[in-house]
């Protein structure tokens, strides 16, 4: 038989189980969501363009050097999470991610993004979670009237590397 304490704190783990199953279930409705249509996908479609980085900040918040991660293998990259931060008209010039996979959350607003394997431009929401891979190459653009708030988590293998 649990005591008042113990079973009050048994209580509260099934709670806090059931939260993150939750939260898990409501992220994965949204996951993916603004990708390019099915029948819009063409290689090499939209080519690079010049437009230079504007209105956008783009802070490192945390990072790891997997070279001191003996378990994980990986010895030429850091792992990190940046928060990006578009304001109107703001651009996140064109780049690769040939060298520098990520997965991208949109936190608030909506951001167009330019790839080069789309016909169309793609609409990213607040909420919305998006992989940029290998076969990635794009610029962004805060179309609206709000500042647009994105964290990326990616894997940096030259830290000289400038590219948003």
């Amino acid at each position: 038989m649990l005591s008042k304490h113990g079973a009050g704190r048994t209580v509260r783990r099934t709670l806090s189980g059931a939260a993150i199953v939750v939260g898990v279930l409501s992220l994965a409705g949204t996951a993916f969501a603004g990708e390019c249509p099915s029948d819009k996908r063409i290689k090499d479609y939209t080519k690079p363009v010049t437009h230079a980085a504007k209105d956008v900040t783009d802070k490192v918040i945390a990072a790891i050097d997997l070279s001191k991660e003996s378990s994980v293998g990986v010895n030429d990259r850091m792992f990190r999470l940046r928060k990006l931060e578009i304001k109107p008209g703001g651009v996140v010039p064109w780049h690769s991610h040939g060298e520098r996979p990520a997965i991208i959350y949109i936190v608030s607003g909506e951001i167009v993004e330019h790839a080069s394997n789309c016909a169309v431009p793609i609409v990213h929401k607040a909420g919305d979670v998006t992989p940029e891979t290998h076969a990635t190459s794009h610029w962004w653009q805060n179309e609206g009237k709000t500042t647009v708030v994105l964290l990326s988590a990616d894997l940096l293998r030259d830290a000289k590397d400038k590219n948003m």
